[in-house]
Order: structure tokens, then sequence, then C-alpha cells
């Protein structure tokens, strides 16, 4: 079965500042802000949700196909890919743009100002879904350009494909009908609790009704795990606990292949919750998006410990 996963690449350039924003700002003076943070150095990271979702996915023994934009700066990113034995069909290289990026500094307490460059992001991709049998083959529209996302929902749709709709950060970007009309025939609808009440109010609809435009709806709960609906029946299925949380950055996007996998071994919606649950839990043990690891082995030993007294 292919895997397609839409979204975006990016590099997360991650900055550390030894003090506290607050006490480099004057409250009275903020009408004209002009303020240098000297960092200790930066860590560039390779990012963005599709080539987050398509990093675990290979933790998890697949080969997605990625359909995303790139720029002039995605040599070092596609050697990445290609060492992960991932094909480089489905990116569409902007020679005159940069390749989307995140600039994070986060202070001692723990408080991020970020600023993004969409670069490349905001070209579509253009992959064309030509020939693909829809019984061999699961997508996901995760945030990338916002055009992509209406379309490759379209396109599956109509093909017959079923795919996960991910608006995720770019809720707020879509409007009501574009929201609608991703969710409307989806296979799954996710997103986290916040993101959840953002479609809701945007919509005007609430999880019921939504509910009767898709299969099931997942919805993630950070430390909580995460819950199902689908149907009459909801499902709350508990994080793993016992592990060192270091960073919850990318936790998401795990669940996501975590989910994936499971959709595609065959499994329902809530053991591919499940899933989503081990895969999310080996990313906040580490600091970045792609940095975690892990073998079928490991994954398999915690979800059969984690899940031993919650089956019971």
């Amino acid at each position: 079965m292919k895997i397609l996963v839409s979204g975006s690449l990016a590099y997360d350039r991650i900055m550390d500042f030894p003090e506290n924003f607050a006490d480099h700002i004057l409250p009275d003076k903020i009408h004209i802000l002009n303020v240098c943070f000297i960092v200790n150095g930066v860590k560039e990271q390779f990012g963005g949700t599709a080539g987050n979702i398509a990093y675990n996915l290979t933790l998890l023994g697949e080969k997605p196909l990625v359909l995303a934009c790139a720029g002039k700066d995605f040599e070092t990113y596609a050697r990445w890919l290609e060492n992960l034995g991932l094909s480089l069909e489905g990116i569409r290289v902007i020679e005159d743009e940069l390749t989307a990026g995140a600039y994070i500094t986060t202070d001692r307490s723990d408080n991020q100002i970020t600023g993004f460059n969409p670069g490349a992001m905001r070209y579509q991709c253009r992959y064309v879904v030509d020939g693909m049998d829809a019984n061999a083959a699961l997508a996901i529209v995760a945030p990338g350009n916002l055009q992509d996302m209406v379309d490759f929902a379209t396109i599956y749709r109509r093909k017959n494909i079923p795919y996960i709709c991910d608006p995720g950060q770019s809720i707020p970007a879509l409007s009501k009908e574009k929201l609608l009309h991703m969710i409307t025939g989806s296979h799954v609808f996710i997103s986290n609790d916040y993101e959840l009440e953002m479609v809701m109010r945007i919509t005007g609809e609430d999880k019921q009704q939504l509910l009767r435009r898709t299969n099931a709806m997942v919805t993630t709960l950070g430390e909580k795990g995460c819950s199902l609906t689908t149907g009459d029946d909801e499902f709350m299925i508990p994080a793993v606990t016992g592990i060192k949380a270091v960073d919850p950055t990318g936790a998401g996007d795990a669940f996501r292949a975590g989910f994936i996998k499971g959709l595609k071994a065959g499994r329902d919606f809530l053991e591919s919750s499940k899933m989503g649950v081990i895969s999310a839990s080996f990313s906040v043990e580490c600091s970045g998006t792609q940095c975690h690891c892990f073998t079928l082995e490991d994954f398999w030993a915690r979800y059969n410990a984690h899940f031993a007294s919650f089956d019971g």
C-alpha cells in the first residue's frame, strides 16, 4: 500500500537565549520596540509536517511518498530523506526560494519567539495522483500550502483514496467553507483539543455535526493521551507514563505516523490510536522532531507493556 504524505518541509533553526525576554523589554516603550537577544548558537534541524510524519513512518518500517515544496537550499534535507530510503519524486523544488524555515528563540523561562518564513511553501506541489489503486493507497493531508490542502482533499475524495484530514496550524488561515470541504468525506479527522475548538468555532458545528462528515475523529490531548470518537462511541487512550519527556515538539506528527501505520496494517481506529500514542511517546524523549530513534521491537515492547493494564 502506498502512503501519501502531503504537508510542509522546513528547516527548524533553534536558538537558546540564556536570560528572560521580559528583562530586556521596557513595557512603557513597547510602541518603539527595538531589542537584540544574543543567543548561545543555533541548532539546525529538519522539520515540517510532511517531513516529520515521513520520518516517523520510516522508523515504523514504511517508505511514504512526501508531497511538498522545497527551495534552493534543499540539498542537505534531500540527502537526509534519501538516506532514509525515501523517494524525492513528490517534492517540487522552487529554485528562487528558500525552503520554509522556522526561527525559534527560547528564553530561560521557556518563553518562545518564533519567526516563520514560508518560502517555497507558498507554491503548490502539483503532484499528479494518477493510476493509483484506491484500494492500495492511504493519504494524509497535513498543514502545508493551503491550496494543496484543499486540492488534495478533493482529489483523494474523487479517486476514493481514504485520507486523514489534519488541518492543524493552518486552521486560522482556512475559511469555514474550506475546512468543511476538507473534513467532508475524509476517512478520519484528526486534531488536538485546541485545534478542534477552533474548527468548531470557525465552522459553527459541534463534534456530532462534524462526525457526520467523517468516519472518526481523533483528538490528541498531550500528556493525557487522546480520544477517539466513532458514531456513538468514545474512547480515551492514555499517554505513556514513566518516561522522561524532554520536548513535546513533533509529538503530534509522530502520533499521526503511528496511527497511519495501524490503518495500513488493517487495524481498526482504536488500535491505530494506541499505536499513535506509542509512537508519540518516543518523540517526546528527544529534543527535536527528527532526532529520536526506535526499532519495531522497541515499539511493540512499549506497546505491550503500556496497554496490558489498559486492555485488562
